[in-house]
């Protein structure tokens, strides 16, 4: 087992590595960028439909249009009947307006082209600080390209961590922060980078956990400079904050998210085990095993800082499935250096980049053949289509409507209020705590006959809006309580009070 003093002395000889003047941006390492963007965008391209399948997009779509409409950031929600009053808290306003512009003039489209610009960047970076560790060509290549197609989960699907959604931001500013922390060389700007975070999404916090570990590890060093650095971006930062519409109360935003009781029936963020899919999360499982593996066995140094965000979101992704992609992310540059160790030393040759260049050209002519491919199928989630909605608007324009959450913000987008919804996607950022904790005991397999009458009286339902499939529910509302089933779309049926 190792002592203290020799796994710091490893964190300082990597410190010592990363000041290299190594040249990551010349001619030779073209090639390496190349092959991985290029790759990764077309492993990208290819699952196309599921950078659309967030259920959100609906409302985030509508936010930004109701945003440049009335230029200005609403507080009060426009398209419920059951917010109470409550103040709205849009933690991605700005993400919102964007996403907009861009579906206003290209559609989905560009909406998917935009996210995987994202991508792009997000697999530029790693690439990058994997090449100023000091790995090879070969190494880097194989843990970039790795980490990337592997943090967007499409496996487990719509929990997606690359889409059509405000999340992205987070994956790639979180990049960002750590990228420049293990460079120390544009720090400064880390500040100015979360005035655009905090306004694109809520999980800006990130960006504090990740100087807190870099300024953590160079206290540990007894590195004043780099404690004063960190301390000075952090500062920076939490001053940055407080430079969005809500000011000081985006705090209230964020706590209406973070621990709160509704996390408890969202899939995101329950446990990683409790969102496996077979066989799709065989290759992230074979991936932390080969990283616990190698670190584990493998000797050598290898930056602090990137070990102990890799094993803390390790941690993390195990107790909440989001922050698994976290991990993937930032364990790119400590298997690129293990890997570096384990790889013939003949690899490391200027034919390896030469190839990888050969490759990347390939790749980038395979990327318009991908979207031509994928473009037909470029669609809003199914779960309500624009059909459903409008025979809603058309034969029940006063419905008083009890709808099922995923289909919350696709019914927003595409009626815009003049149905207005029992409950969607913003959660706790726009609904009391009264109205969440009666809808999540009726979303059960099982009918609790009490909970629904209990709704269906208190909030004066005269409309469902509900998953097709859940036979229970059709029983419970048609046979037991006289309710008929007015309409049957591909994925909801719609139940109206006799």
């Amino acid at each position: 087992m190792k002592t203290i003093r020799s796994f710091l002395a490893e964190g300082n000889a990597a410190v010592a590595i990363d000041d290299r003047p190594i040249a990551t941006g010349d001619a030779k390492t073209f090639g390496i960028y190349l092959f991985v963007i290029s790759f990764a965008c077309v492993y990208y391209l290819s699952n196309a439909p599921l950078l659309l399948g967030n259920y959100d997009l609906g409302w985030h779509l509508a936010a930004g249009d109701l945003i440049r409409e009335q230029g200005r950031i609403p507080f009060a929600d426009p398209w419920s009947f059951t917010s109470a009053g409550r103040q709205w808290y849009n933690l991605s306003w700005l993400w919102d307006v964007t996403a907009s512009v861009v579906f206003e003039y290209t559609k989905l489209s560009g909406l998917v082209l935009f996210v995987i610009a994202c991508g792009a960047l997000i697999v530029g970076y790693l690439a990058s600080i994997c090449l100023s560790s000091g790995a090879s060509a070969t190494a880097v290549c194989i843990a970039a390209l790795s980490a990337c197609l592997l943090y967007p989960s499409f496996a487990t699907a719509p929990n997606s961590y690359l889409a059509a959604s405000p999340n992205t931001a987070t994956m790639l500013f979180c990049v960002m922060f750590y990228a420049e922390c293990l460079k120390r060389t544009r720090w400064f700007l880390l500040p100015l980078m979360m005035v655009l975070w905090v306004n694109l999404h809520g999980g800006f916090l990130l960006g504090f956990l990740v100087v807190g570990v870099f300024c953590g590890a160079a206290l540990l060093r007894r590195d004043w400079l780099g404690v004063k650095i960190y301390g000075l971006v952090g500062l920076g930062c939490f001053i940055a904050i407080f430079i969005n519409p809500l000011g000081w109360h985006i705090h209230d935003g964020v706590a209406a998210t973070l621990g709160h009781f509704v996390q408890a029936h969202i899939t995101e963020w329950l446990s990683y085990f409790q969102n496996l899919s077979w066989p799709g999360s065989i290759p992230g499982i074979l991936y932390i095993l080969i990283f616990v593996a190698l670190e584990l066995c493998c000797r050598g140094p290898c930056p602090l800082e990137s070990r102990l965000l890799c094993w803390l979101s390790l941690l993390l992704g195990f107790h909440q499935f989001r922050y698994m992609s976290f991990f993937f992310m930032f364990s790119a540059v400590p298997l690129a250096l293990h890997l570096d160790r384990l790889l013939p030393a003949r690899l490391n040759l200027l034919e390896v980049q030469r190839s990888l260049l050969a490759a990347g050209i390939a790749g980038v002519c395979f990327l318009p053949l991908t979207f031509m491919q994928v473009e037909p199928a470029l669609e809003l989630p199914q779960m309500l289509s624009e059909q459903d909605a409008l025979y809603l608007q058309t034969h029940f324009p006063h419905a008083r409507l009890l709808n099922n959450w995923n289909v919350g913000g696709l019914l927003i987008f595409y009626t815009r209020g003049a149905i207005p919804v029992f409950v969607d996607g913003r959660a706790a950022t726009a609904y009391p705590d009264a109205l969440l904790r009666d809808y999540f005991r009726l979303p059960e397999i099982e009918i609790d006959e009490a909970a629904w009458d209990t709704v269906l009286a208190k909030y004066q339902i005269d409309t469902v809006l509900w998953v097709k499939a859940h036979d229970e529910l059709r029983r419970f509302l048609v046979d037991k309580r006289g309710w008929k089933e007015e309409y049957a779309g591909l994925y909801e049926s719609i139940y109206v009070k006799r």
